[in-house]
C-alpha cells in the first residue's frame, strides 16, 4: 500500500512540472507496475495489467486472455481475430519480412499470415464459456492476481525504465498536441543558440528551428535576444517534436498587425492581401466594413505608433499601408503609393495586363529602387503592370518577379 498523500504529491508535481495531464502519468505508472509484476512473478507471453487508485493507493492487477475461436492441428489460430492479435500479427510479419528482406505478399500469392496459439494470452471459445456463457470471440477473459508489490532489484529497474521511457514519450505528444494547435499562429522566442546558419530558439516548453531561408536577413540573432516568430509548421520526429519557425512569411505581419490593432481583432477593418519582399519592404492592402473607419489610419496608428511598432518587430522593414478597392484601376493606382499616379489603363482584362501613366517627376517613385514597387504593386494586385512617363516607359516583365503575394485566402486561412 502506497503513501496516499506522498503519492498524489509527487505525481502531482512532476505533472505540473513536465505539463502532463496528471492521467497520463497514472497511465505510466501502472504499465510500470504491470512490467515489474511480469517480471518477477508473470510468465512469458503474458498480458498483465495493473489499476491504481490515486486515493488510497490501491493496485489491482489481472491477467488479459483474448477469447478465440479454435486452433489448428499445427497449433495456429483459426477464426476470426481480435483487433489486437490482428496488429500483432501484421507486426509479426512485417518484422519477418524485414529480418529475411522479403516484400510483402499480394492478395492471392503465398499462404496468408499465421499466428500461433498461446496459452498465456488465449483462451479458447470453448474454454471461455465454461467460465461466462456471454464471452464471444474477441473478448478479453480478465482474471485478478495476487497483489504482490515487493520487486526484486531487477524488476524495480524494469519499473524505473518503463516510466523514464513514458513519461518522456507523454512529454513529447503533448509538447507536440500544444505546438500542433499553433500551426498559422505566431510566438515570442529568444536565441538560445546558433549551429552554422540554423538558428535555435527557445520557446518554453522545447526548441523552435529557424533555417536560413526563413530568416530575415535584417536581423541579428545575437543569443538572449527576444523575437516574434510565425509557427510554419510541426513535425514529429523521432528526437521528438520539430516546430518550424519564419520571420520572412508574409502572415507574419498579418499576425503583428492583429496584435497592434484593434479593428482589426473585432472585424471593422480587414487586410485583405500583403505582398512582402522580406527585409526590405512590404505592401499591404487594407479595406474598412464599418463606414467612418479609416482602415489606412486604423493600422498606422496615432503618430505612426501602430505601424512603428511592426516595422521594429521586422528589424526596420518598410511597410506601405494602401487602401484595398473592388475596383481594378482605383487599386492598381493606390498600389503604386507613395508615387502618386495619372491614369490607368487596363490593356486586357482577361489577362489582367494594366498600362499606369505617371507624371515625369513620379517615374522613378513607382518604378522604386530595382524596380521593387511597381514588383510588389504586381504582386500585391494580381496584375501585370507597365509604367509610363512621357519620356520613357518600363514594363513589368523587364522587373525580376520573385514569390507570389499573399492572397486574401491566405490571409485569412488558419
Amino acid at each position: 500500500m502506497l503513501d496516499t498523500k506522498e503519492f498524489l504529491s509527487a505525481i502531482k508535481q512532476i505533472a505540473e512540472e513536465k505539463g502532463i495531464p496528471l492521467e497520463k502519468i497514472i497511465e505510466t505508472i501502472q504499465l510500470a507496475i504491470a512490467a515489474a509484476y511480469k517480471r518477477e512473478y508473470g510468465e512469458k507471453g503474458q498480458i498483465i495489467r495493473a489499476k491504481l487508485n490515486p486515493e488510497d493507493g490501491d493496485i489491482k492487477l489481472t491477467q488479459i486472455k483474448y477469447v478465440v475461436e479454435g486452433a489448428d492441428e499445427e497449433g495456429y489460430l483459426t477464426g476470426p481475430l481480435p483487433q489486437r492479435l490482428e496488429e500483432d500479427r501484421e507486426f509479426i510479419g512485417r518484422r519477418e519480412r524485414e529480418e529475411t528482406q522479403q516484400q510483402p505478399e499480394t492478395e492471392g500469392e503465398g499462404e496468408e499470415l499465421k499466428m500461433k496459439y498461446s496459452p498465456e494470452k488465449h483462451v479458447l471459445l470453448s474454454e471461455a464459456r465454461e467460465i461466462d456463457p456471454k464471452l464471444k470471440v474477441g473478448d478479453e477473459l480478465i482474471t485478478p492476481l495476487e497483489t504482490k508489490t515487493d520487486f526484486g532489484r531487477i524488476a524495480a529497474q524494469t519499473a524505473k525504465q518503463v516510466i523514464i521511457q513514458k513519461l518522456r514519450e507523454v512529454e513529447r505528444e503533448v509538447i507536440f498536441d500544444e505546438f500542433k494547435k499553433k500551426e498559422g499562429e505566431v510566438i515570442s522566442g529568444v536565441v538560445q543558440r546558433r549551429e552554422g546558419p540554423m538558428v535555435f530558439v527557445d520557446l518554453g516548453k522545447t526548441n523552435g528551428l529557424l533555417i536560413p531561408v526563413e530568416q530575415l536577413f535584417t536581423d541579428n540573432y545575437k543569443i538572449g535576444q527576444r523575437f516574434r516568430f510565425f509557427i510554419l509548421k510541426v513535425e514529429e520526429t523521432n528526437r521528438g517534436p520539430v516546430v518550424l519557425l519564419s520571420r520572412t512569411h508574409p502572415r507574419l505581419i498579418y499576425k503583428l498587425f492583429e496584435f497592434e490593432v484593434p479593428e482589426i481583432e473585432t472585424g471593422s477593418v480587414e487586410i485583405k492581401g500583403i505582398a512582402r519582399e522580406a527585409g526590405s519592404r512590404s505592401k499591404i492592402a487594407v479595406f474598412s466594413k464599418e463606414e467612418g473607419v479609416d482602415p489606412i489610419g486604423s493600422l498606422v496608428g496615432q503618430k505612426g505608433v501602430r505601424v512603428q511598432t511592426v516595422i521594429n518587430e521586422l528589424s526596420g522593414e518598410k511597410i506601405d499601408i494602401i487602401e484595398w478597392s473592388d475596383n481594378s484601376v482605383e487599386f492598381i493606382g493606390n498600389a503604386l503609393s507613395p508615387a502618386k499616379v495619372s491614369a490607368v489603363k487596363i490593356l486586357d482584362e482577361h489577362r489582367q495586363h494594366a498600362l499606369a501613366e505617371v507624371k515625369e517627376d513620379q517615374f522613378s517613385l513607382a518604378i522604386g529602387k530595382k524596380g521593387q514597387n511597381v514588383r510588389l504593386a504586381a504582386k500585391l494586385t494580381g496584375w501585370k503592370i507597365d509604367v509610363r512617363s512621357p519620356k520613357e516607359e518600363i514594363s513589368s516583365e523587364q522587373v525580376e518577379a520573385p514569390a507570389e503575394a499573399v492572397t486574401e485566402a491566405e490571409v485569412k486561412a488558419d
